[in-house]
């Protein structure tokens, strides 16, 4: 019996992951999705994988406590076992639900430090990014770069082209290079926000006075997506995060076109930020 329940859910999440995995957009949420979206990043690849150990240690505890349970009911209900043992302490079993319980938080215990040791900072990064959350949109500066910095805000309804998301979309995107380490420093001029990015595997707490810093690494070219994740304010649902990731060369030639535009008063993030943009990116 618990070897045919084992199997019928090994099936289930089978189907579940498989279903979850084809509905699933790289860089953006996808109808009816039950999986995380695709992992973009070196970080988000990390988290992919102690999510799926979690998932497969949750389910084994939980099998077994059905099982327990089941047989419980079953050899102990009255009718079973009219005449119940008087035993009130069993010196094995107290040892063993002790011990059992300790092994298995070591066993989750490494990992996940390991985790947030990887995904905290970057010894090197190749450029730095500051992420400033307001009420309620996003602010940017490129700090290798003098004096590049813009808003992003979110286009209303009525403001989108076609293609573009809505809820998701904002004026302008942040330009990144592809296969490139950046630091990312979040922080918030009024109230706390948190600057998330589910496919680089990123969520940072944006506070104010203070300079949190994560990293994150994009391996395709792409468009990203993402919003604040803390309860901000009336139009927390309203700060959305666009990522254009480009080539080396392509994000070289838009740094030359954005400082332009900067110096001339302009909105820095133009052409790569306000290319027409699909669900199918």
């Amino acid at each position: 019996m618990v070897r045919n329940l084992v199997a019928f859910m090994t099936a289930v999440a089978g189907t579940v992951l498989t279903m979850g995995a084809a509905a699933a957009g790289e860089g953006q949420p996808s109808p009816w999705q039950t999986t995380f979206q695709a992992a973009l990043s070196p970080v988000a690849e990390h988290q992919h994988v102690f999510h799926d150990m979690l998932l497969w240690i949750i389910s084994a505890i939980s099998l077994f406590v059905l099982a327990l349970l089941i047989f419980v009911i079953l050899r102990f209900n009255r009718r079973a076992n009219p005449t119940p043992s008087k035993t009130s302490h069993n010196t094995l079993i107290e040892i063993v639900w002790t011990v059992v319980p300790i092994m298995i938080l070591i066993v989750i215990m490494i990992p996940s430090l390991k985790l947030l040791y990887y995904g905290d900072r970057i010894e090197e990064p190749d450029m730095t990014l500051k992420a400033i959350g307001y009420q309620w949109y996003w602010g940017y500066e490129y700090m290798d770069e003098e004096g590049l910095a813009f808003d992003a805000v979110m286009l209303e309804k009525d403001e989108l082209k076609d293609g573009q998301l809505r809820l998701l979309t904002t004026d302008n995107a942040i330009v990144l290079p592809v296969e490139t380490n950046i630091r990312v420093l979040v922080t918030a001029e009024d109230v706390l926000h948190s600057w998330a990015m589910p496919s680089l595997g990123v969520k940072m707490d944006a506070v104010p006075g203070r300079l949190n810093e994560t990293w994150m690494r994009i391996d395709k070219e792409g468009m990203y997506y993402g919003q604040c994740s803390e309860l901000c304010g009336a139009r927390h649902g309203f700060m959305p995060i666009m990522i254009k990731a480009v080539s080396k060369e392509d994000y070289a030639k838009w740094l030359v076109e954005a400082k332009k535009e900067f110096a001339s008063g302009g909105t820095p993030a133009i052409k790569f930020a306000q290319v027409k943009t699909t669900s199918a990116e």
